[in-house]
């Protein structure tokens, strides 16, 4: 059967059966999970291209080139917060490549990097939100108890059923056609929609 076509419910219990086979993905929400860091979530191409990777019968880590570690903290909007934030994750994540950031500052540098402006955001959630394809909007953290917690606001379908869809509410549309033609030769598999 394909995931895609399960329940809501079954699909959040295989995503994480799924990403239980990436070994470093594990390591790395575990420790997030120690840093405790406010409002985190794993996120982005580590666990879509997980998915895929399990999906099309490859190596869990194939193709993954970091981590994305997502927290919000709007007390202290300075690059050194972050920054210290940044070499703590250093010390406890090693050589893995983990690359952590306040989304609470993401508009300090967004446009300089992008070419739009990005309004601020006013929590997680809502960066996750703003990716350029509605299959990369999936966060993961584990909570205190072993809780998973996982939000998807564009559900999981899209994703275990390899559709890559443009999400033009924030990244231009020159972001969404460089990520999506580095995917199409790592997973050739991926159907991706045009851009609106």
């Amino acid at each position: 059967m394909r995931f895609g076509r399960l329940p809501i419910d079954e699909q959040v219990e295989v995503l994480k059966e799924v990403l239980g086979h990436n070994e470093v993905l594990t390591e790395v929400l575990e420790g997030a999970a120690e840093l405790d860091l406010p409002g985190w979530y794993l996120t982005a191409g580590c666990v879509f291209q997980t998915v895929w990777n399990v999906v099309t019968g490859r190596p869990a880590t194939e193709g993954v080139l970091d981590h994305d570690l997502f927290y919000f903290d709007a007390s202290d909007l300075s690059w050194e917060a972050e920054d210290a934030v940044i070499r703590a994750g250093s010390s406890r994540f090693g050589t893995t490549a983990v690359e952590i950031r306040n989304e609470a500052r993401v508009h300090l540098w967004y446009e300089a990097k992008f070419g739009v402006p990005c309004p601020p955001h006013d929590c997680t959630e809502s960066a996750i939100d703003s990716f350029a394809a509605t299959t990369c909007c999936v966060g993961v953290r584990v909570e205190p108890g072993g809780r998973w917690r996982v939000y998807a606001p564009h559900g999981l379908s899209d994703v275990f059923d390899l559709v890559v869809r443009p999400n033009p509410v924030l990244a231009p549309r020159s972001v969404y056609e460089a990520k999506t033609a580095r995917w199409r030769e790592q997973w050739p598999e991926l159907a991706v929609l045009p851009w609106p």
